[in-house]
């Protein structure tokens, strides 16, 4: 099955976790390492609607980077999306999707939602 991508961040043990089912499922992701390549404005926004989330729960409010981007609790969704296109890290991960949908991987197993 090639046809599920995982927004992947390897330092992360619930990304690695949920990369690592999906490979027992005999899943061989597309692995996009989006520390390294960060997504677009327009790519988040995908993202999001594939979720089925608005951009408050997508964002990592833990960061550093939150506060660093000016972001708090009245921040609107274009500001947070646009933080996270500047800033990457804020961006809860993993994201797993097939087709038109995408779960979060926490906790891994929701990713196998998409397999059925």
């Amino acid at each position: 099955m090639s046809d599920v991508t995982i927004y992947h961040n390897p330092r992360c043990s619930k990304s690695r976790n949920t990369l690592a089912l999906l490979e027992e499922h005999g899943v061989q992701p597309e692995v996009v390492l989006y520390l390294e390549n960060p997504p677009t404005r327009a790519q988040i926004e995908q993202l999001l609607d594939k979720l089925g989330i608005d951009a408050t729960q997508l964002v990592r409010r833990g960061e550093d980077d939150y506060k660093a981007a000016g972001l708090g609790r009245d921040s609107s969704a274009a500001e947070i999306v646009a933080a996270m296109v500047r800033y990457p890290r804020l961006i809860e991960r993993p994201i797993v999707v097939r087709g038109e949908r995408a779960v979060l991987g926490r906790p891994p197993e929701n990713a196998l939602e998409l397999l059925d």
